[in-house]
């Protein structure tokens, strides 16, 4: 196992960070970092951005318009992308109903979809959990009956993110109820503008519109928009679940995290001195990072596996749970820091738009409800729970 980066890998580095420090849109950064609500125009230019630089697809085989990056690239690249301080770019188009496509699509929806997921002229949603089918997606209800050359479809998808904005949903929906749960399940894609489809917000605990519930009444999709075979969507659904898994670890994002942390704490004040100087703060501080060490050191190693052959299985899982556990971490600490002062939480200051007065300083006003909304990083690409039963399955043989 090789684990040093070539020097050809130490110039890509660097060319990466050059990009994302001179011709990444750096009022996106300066908002993120600003802990400023983003628009959809703002993750539609930077993704935009990347496209111009021949970047918006790294996971994408280069016949498709993708980079040709190596895996290691790739993490270098995600790596720098969030210690720039740059936004994560929308994953539903590019990283997840993308490779779906390009991999079990017809060469028709190939020269259709591609292209415009690839230059983010169309915005993704993902019609995945159900009321009733969230950690047991193989339960989800949502029915879909051949009419001729389409399929109706009635039912309700839950916590769909950036349903409101989406142009295009791809689903999970039932074509057959008469075997097992993950038979009988069919992948398809659709406009969100189509007769029969209601999007109700549902704003959470931090006061943000970012899910949905979508209602799907007598909506008609016509049969070419299946991709693959019917029923055998639960197989392109692990599939697809696979690469958000893997994406969740976020390594660079964390430990850009991480160093504002230090920032932050260097400037707080104690009776002691500088709350980076409390040997229990520090002590607690150098655990985290220790475990960031572990995790990208394990990622690391699936990448050594994978550019030697292997293929990533329950280590996406493994990738999956630590990442989502430091990323709440992250959130917490930011809390505790805040003390009080995370208690004046005002939500029309997230509004790019807001001129009110300081309540606060930025880190502050953002650190109660970033710790809510990370609630939901155990959760969302199987949860914590789920993974560690794959885990014990596919590892350690229980």
């Amino acid at each position: 196992m090789n684990l040093e980066f070539s020097a050809e890998d130490i110039a890509f580095r660097d060319e990466v960070r050059q990009f994302f420090a001179t011709k990444y849109p750096q009022d996106v950064i300066a908002k993120n970092e600003a802990f400023v609500e983003l628009s959809k125009d703002d993750y539609v230019r930077a993704q935009k951005a990347l496209h111009a630089r021949g970047w918006a697809g790294p996971n994408w085989p280069v016949e498709y318009g993708g980079t040709g990056w190596s895996h290691t690239q790739r993490y270098i690249f995600f790596k720098e992308m969030g210690a720039s301080g740059a936004p994560w770019v929308s994953p539903f188009g590019l990283m997840m109903v993308a490779p779906v496509i390009y991999t079990f699509g017809t060469t028709e929806q190939k020269e259709r979809f591609l292209p415009d997921i690839l230059a983010s002229n169309v915005w993704w949603c993902q019609g995945y959990s159900e009321p009733g089918a969230g950690s047991d997606l193989a339960a989800l209800r949502t029915s879909a009956v051949r009419d001729g050359d389409h399929y109706v479809v009635n039912g309700a998808k839950m916590w769909t993110t950036y349903a409101q904005y989406a142009d295009w949903m791809f689903c999970l929906v039932r074509t057959d109820a008469s075997g097992r749960k993950q038979q009988g399940i069919t992948f398809l894609l659709f406009p969100m503008d189509s007769p029969g489809i209601t999007v109700r917000p549902i704003i959470t605990v931090d006061g943000t519109h970012e899910v949905n519930e979508v209602i799907f009444d007598n909506l008609r999709v016509p049969v070419e928009n299946r991709v693959g075979e019917e029923g055998k969507g639960w197989d392109y659904a692990k599939y697809l679940l696979t690469h958000e898994r893997t994406m969740v670890a976020d390594v660079g994002r964390s430990r850009h995290n991480v160093e504002r942390i230090k920032k932050i704490a260097a400037a707080e004040r104690t009776k002691s001195g500088a709350l980076i100087d409390d040997e229990l703060f520090r002590r607690r501080l150098v655990d985290l990072e220790v475990e960031l060490d572990a995790l990208e050191y394990t990622e690391l190693r699936l990448l050594s596996e994978i550019e030697t052959g292997g293929a990533p299985g329950a280590e996406s899982s493994i990738l999956k749970i630590k990442g989502a556990e430091i990323q709440q971490a992250i959130t917490e600490f930011l809390l505790e820091i805040a003390g009080n002062k995370a208690l004046p939480f005002v939500r029309d200051r997230m509004h790019p738009d807001w001129d009110g007065a300081p309540v606060g300083p930025d880190y502050a006003g953002m650190a109660a409800p970033r710790y809510f909304n990370f609630r939901k990083a155990s959760i969302y690409g199987g949860t914590n729970e789920i993974q560690k039963n794959i885990i014990a399955k596919a590892v350690l043989g229980l």
